[in-house]
């Protein structure tokens, strides 16, 4: 299972121009995480979800989350035996949080700071 849930950093401009069109006037894209299939993108406005669905992925579901309608979250570093950063995110009216998985390359703490910038506003 961890395969598919490992993350990779993803240039903010190269995500900005592949994802364009799901984006409002002047709103940017702050950092972006590249899953196997799905993408997590952190705008100055919402977080995207990207999930690709299916065998050939072609239908692909956009799940975006006002900063705001997050509760609380946590992230959880890397051990010695397990190498991947854990997100658990909680979005209000939801008892069950969202995860997502980042490989030890990825910086959790950036993650963290990112979310603590917008979700504090």
């Amino acid at each position: 299972m961890a395969l598919f849930g490992n993350a990779h950093t993803v240039d903010p401009a190269s995500a900005q121009r592949d994802y364009a069109k799901l984006l409002g006037q002047g709103e940017q894209i702050q950092a972006a995480y590249q899953l196997i299939r799905d993408t997590i993108l952190f705008t100055d406005r919402r977080l995207i979800f990207v999930d690709k669905q299916g065998i050939t992925g072609k239908k692909v579901e956009y799940h975006s989350v006002p900063y705001k309608s997050i509760t609380h979250f946590a992230v959880e570093t890397a051990g010695h035996f397990d190498l991947d950063a854990e997100l658990k995110i909680w979005i209000s009216s939801n008892a069950t949080p969202i995860e997502k998985t980042f490989t030890k390359g990825v910086d959790i703490y950036e993650v963290q700071a990112i979310l603590t910038q917008f979700v504090a506003k």
